[in-house]
């Protein structure tokens, strides 16, 4: 095991790319919209353990529940789809019915940042480079999580409702994309 920036920049670009966070901006504009509060800090702190334990256990999770990991990132796409349907359609289908502050964990750190993309991202980026230097990919992930997700009500005011209007469709029909990817990708393997 040792640090390898070539490894590190590699997984870096590939976990921003399957995380994200960037194209999540309007559904954690809509989830403040519906609970008023998404903690920056608690949401990406979640989201990296969540993410931290899949990528040492992950495996082992799902073949004790005897999910194969296709299975797991169809259920995922699934969710994806859904999400994208909302954001395209200025439809309501997801309602947080859990306890106050859950937002920031359901649906925000699970499944949009710590989801079934990110998860079979790692156990493939496993395969391939050292832990130490998907770990410290993971952690420059998360920080610029963090910042995004902080700044959020700022980006809010720079592009204003028509901006965050168009896109929240653009990225809609992206996470629709992105969900059918998922699915087509698993659903060869299972059948």
């Amino acid at each position: 095991m040792q640090i390898n920036f070539i490894q590190i920049a590699s997984a870096f670009m590939v976990l921003f790319a399957i995380i994200d966070i960037l194209g999540s901006i309007p559904i954690i504009l809509n989830i403040k919209k519906k609970v008023s509060v998404v903690h920056a800090f608690r949401a990406s702190a979640i989201a990296f353990l969540i993410l931290i334990g899949f990528l040492f256990t992950g495996e082992g999770v799902l073949h004790l529940f005897n999910v194969d990991i296709q299975s797991f990132a169809i259920a995922g796409s699934l969710i994806i789809f859904i999400f994208a349907i909302e954001m395209i359609l200025d439809m309501e289908i997801f309602r947080n019915k859990g306890p106050e502050g859950s937002s920031s964990i359901v649906p925000l750190a699970f499944p949009l940042i710590a989801g079934p993309g990110s998860f079979t991202t790692l156990l493939s980026l496993r395969a391939e480079y050292d832990s130490i230097n998907i770990i410290i990919a993971l952690v420059l992930n998360i920080i610029l999580v963090y910042v995004v997700i902080k700044s959020t009500s700022k980006i809010e005011k720079m592009i204003g409702e028509g901006g965050l209007y168009i896109l929240r469709k653009f990225f809609g029909i992206i996470l629709l994309a992105i969900a059918v990817k998922l699915f087509t990708a698993n659903i060869g393997s299972l059948l």
